[in-house]
This record gives C-alpha cells, sequence and structure tokens, in this order.
C-alpha cells in the first residue's frame, strides 16, 4: 500500500524520469514583485490589482509589493489610493509597506518596477536579478515607460495614475502567468 509520504517523494521522481508533470510535482507559481519607491502608492495598488486578475482569471501566480526606500514612519497606503479602491471591493487598509530585498531578489521570478530609476536601482542592488526586471510598462507593452508618482498630487491625478496602472498591470500578469 502506498503511502501519501511516498506519492509526495516519488512524484518529483517521476515527473523528471518520465517528463510528465503529476500535480504534486507542478511548477511553483509564478512569483511577481511590483516595485516602486516607498510601498504606499503604485505598487500597492498593482499588488492589489494582479491579485484580483489572479483571482478571477485561477492563474497560477502570487504576488507581492515592495520599496526601493522603504520609511518606517511611512508605512500605510496613500489615502487616495485607499479611497479610489474601495469601490472596486479592494481593501488596502491592512497594507504595510516592506523593503526589496535580497529574499524578494531570489525568490521573485518577475520583478516589475514603476520607473527606470527602480529598476536601476534593483539592479544595482541584486545584480542577478538583471533579467527578470523590467518597468510595468516596458513588460506590459513592449515598449519602455513608466507610471506617473501620485504621491503628494490631488484626487484626479491618482485617478490617472489608476487607470495607467488598470492597464499595465492586466496585460502582465497575463503575460508573467501564461502557461
Amino acid at each position: 500500500m502506498t503511502t501519501r509520504r511516498n506519492v509526495l517523494i516519488a512524484a518529483p521522481i517521476l515527473a523528471a524520469l518520465t517528463g510528465i508533470r503529476t500535480a504534486m510535482a507542478a511548477t511553483h507559481p509564478v512569483r511577481i514583485a511590483f516595485v516602486d519607491t516607498g510601498n504606499t502608492g503604485r505598487s500597492v495598488v498593482a499588488e492589489a490589482l494582479a491579485a484580483t486578475i489572479i483571482a478571477k482569471n485561477h492563474l497560477n501566480a502570487q504576488v507581492i509589493s515592495r520599496a526601493v526606500n522603504w520609511n518606517p514612519y511611512n508605512t500605510r497606503p496613500e489615502d487616495n489610493f485607499v479611497t479610489l479602491s474601495r469601490p472596486r471591493g479592494i481593501d488596502l487598509t491592512h497594507h504595510v509597506a516592506a523593503q526589496f530585498g535580497a529574499q524578494e531578489a531570489k525568490f521573485s521570478d518577475v520583478i516589475l518596477t514603476m520607473t527606470e530609476a527602480h529598476k536601476a536601482w534593483v539592479i544595482a542592488q541584486f545584480p542577478d536579478t538583471k533579467d527578470k526586471v523590467f518597468t510595468l510598462a516596458e513588460y506590459a507593452t513592449g515598449t519602455p515607460g513608466e507610471v506617473l508618482d501620485a504621491f503628494g498630487q490631488p484626487m484626479d491625478f491618482y485617478k490617472k495614475v489608476l487607470a495607467q496602472l488598470d492597464t499595465l498591470v492586466g496585460a502582465a500578469v497575463l503575460k508573467a502567468a501564461k502557461p
């Protein structure tokens, strides 16, 4: 009688020998990291939008957001993004900003930054990431571009940034999680 433990051990070996993937030997979900300056605005919204797309489309993906310049005194999402996300059924209030570090660099399959400066920072700090770091616009559209920074701007500007994120995040997640 085969025990569950034996199956868990044998499944990856069988998959490697036969080339047949089993449910237990499936690869890990694609891991996507969204990165911006303080992890209180654009990257937080990108993570939330991506999580919604992943759930809606039953994609094998995981998503996080991180900062290149984490401020321990400013860890909550920007109020205007919280307000704009609420009617969509997205609650950002529990998010706490976090710094991008070695573990995120190691375990992320795709790292999507909001600007070229963020991309350059990630590559400078973690050179091994150079082949998996892109600006969000670059990855989603194939052309260079940046996501506007709404920090400190009026609500109408936040709406523009949210519209930009709506377009780019959907395309990027579907591309990254494509089977």
